[in-house]
């Protein structure tokens, strides 16, 4: 991988504009100006076109705030990251593929990147703003550390949706977590984290790279792998919402390796039925027999789920 900087790799990627505003005529515009929205390369973002807020984060490489685009007034929320840090821990590239890819995605599941910007010491991203925020916070101020089946099946439908459209892309996410999901103002699932992700039109890939409770058996023994790794984490993911933790969760990751090449399951109790027969159906060893993401989508116990929760809205 080259190691040339990143802004002479990476495309400066334009926020969207404002709707077209009409005049007294009854013809649109820009009401901004035809210089708006910026993004291009002799028209770039600053950090004065924003007011920074408050604070919505703090992670490896930097931090996320709360800001507002000056002319506009639209509430985003700006990563903020250390250049030095990026070189430090050699993920420069992993950042311009995250850029690369996320800002082509548009799918009402898909956190939006609406543009970048950089300068001396840091590079700043332009996020779409997920008000109720991180899905992993929310899974573990539940009473029991849970979701119900309703809920589950809710935003195994949304991650389902998404992953599907990802991978008519030609996307594959590869991180599939509690911790890269975040949720919009109504409570909607937003896939958040590109940092794994990649763009494989044709090639099977040999990368380990993702959460180890979330790998799957081919990734664990070193095998190419495909977009059917994420069917393998939306099974690992339904069990967390339900259960809590993860299914193959130990204290040390020689047994965890060892429990998800045996694909070694245990049951709750309270997990009922359907939710085992879904999840069961996607952690499959062999990849070819897990079960497609149209499949899941009229799977009897998401759809059962999903009727309950439109009589309750």
């Amino acid at each position: 991988m080259s190691r040339e900087p990143l802004e002479s790799r990476a495309k400066n990627v334009a926020a969207p504009a404002p709707g077209p505003v009409k005049s007294a005529t009854g013809s649109t515009g820009n009401q901004f100006g035809s210089n708006y929205p910026k993004g291009g390369i002799n028209n770039r973002w600053t950090l004065d076109d924003f007011d920074i807020g408050r604070p919505l984060g703090k992670g490896k490489f930097g931090n996320v705030y709360l800001a507002r685009e000056k002319r506009s007034k639209y509430i985003v929320a700006l990563k903020v990251l250390f250049k030095s840090q990026l070189q430090k821990a050699q993920v420069e590239h992993q950042l311009r593929r995250e850029i690369e890819i996320q800002s082509h995605l548009r799918h009402e599941h898909i956190l939006r990147m609406f543009g970048y910007f950089y300068d001396e010491t840091r590079v700043y991203l332009i996020l779409e703003y997920a008000p109720r925020g991180e899905m992993y916070k929310y899974l573990q101020k539940q009473p029991a550390g849970r979701f119900s089946e309703t809920l589950t099946a809710s935003y195994i439908h949304q991650m389902a949706k998404a992953l599907r459209y990802c991978h008519s892309m030609k996307v594959i996410h590869r991180d599939i977590k509690p911790e890269n999901l975040l949720l919009d103002v109504k409570g909607h699932l937003k896939i958040a984290d590109f940092g794994w992700s990649v763009h494989a039109p044709s090639s099977r890939r040999a990368t380990l790279c993702g959460t180890l409770d979330y790998l799957p058996p081919e990734m664990v023994v070193g095998s190419s792998h495909d977009e059917k790794v994420d069917l393998w984490s939306l099974g690992i993911l339904c069990y967390e919402f339900l259960v809590g933790k993860p299914p193959f969760e130990t204290n040390s990751h020689t047994e965890t390796y060892k429990r998800i090449t045996n694909v070694d399951i245990i049951w709750p109790s309270f997990v009922s039925s359907g939710a085992r027969d879904l999840i069961t159906k996607l952690l499959k060893k062999n990849p070819d027999e897990r079960l497609a993401l149209d499949k899941v989508l009229e799977h009897p116990w998401v759809k059962e789920n999903i009727a309950k929760a439109s009589q309750k809205q």
